[in-house]
């Protein structure tokens, strides 16, 4: 004859799957890769939005956007790989994020100033026309 779970079976394993639902990152990992908003194809921001030499913060997207010099345009995560906190601004070309005092260039990301140690993740973005989109 077969026993049903104990109640306090049940619980625990209904809590451990909602705990790991909710720390989840889709597989990014500790890598500090988030999951963008939106979907594929929707626009993001305008060209004329992202200074050259600077760019843009889109909080809820969790993405930036740069543009490192005329007509080049990049994306990355928002969210810093030290410890997940979103970044703050783009100034002097770089990406900052105030928490820690972390700093990631503008051109692809990669680390000027710890205590991060790992680029931001770079988003896949296309430009058509005066339009920036997710690819």
């Amino acid at each position: 004859m077969t026993h049903p779970p104990a109640r306090r079976t049940v619980l625990l394993a209904t809590g451990a799957a909602a705990l790991l639902t909710a720390c989840g990152d889709s597989g990014g990992g500790s890598s500090g890769e988030a999951t963008a908003g939106g979907s594929p194809g929707r626009e993001l921001a305008k060209t004329s939005d992202v200074p050259v030499g600077g760019g843009v913060i889109l909080g809820d997207e969790q993405i930036v956007v740069t543009q490192p010099r005329e007509g080049d345009f990049r994306a990355f995560s928002a969210i810093c790989t030290h410890q997940r906190c979103p970044v703050a601004n783009v100034e002097a070309g770089t990406i900052n994020c105030t928490c820690h005092g972390s700093r990631f260039r503008i051109t692809d990301g990669s680390v000027t100033s710890p205590p991060a140690t790992r680029a931001l993740p770079e988003r896949k973005i296309t430009v058509e026309g005066n339009s920036i989109r997710l690819a």
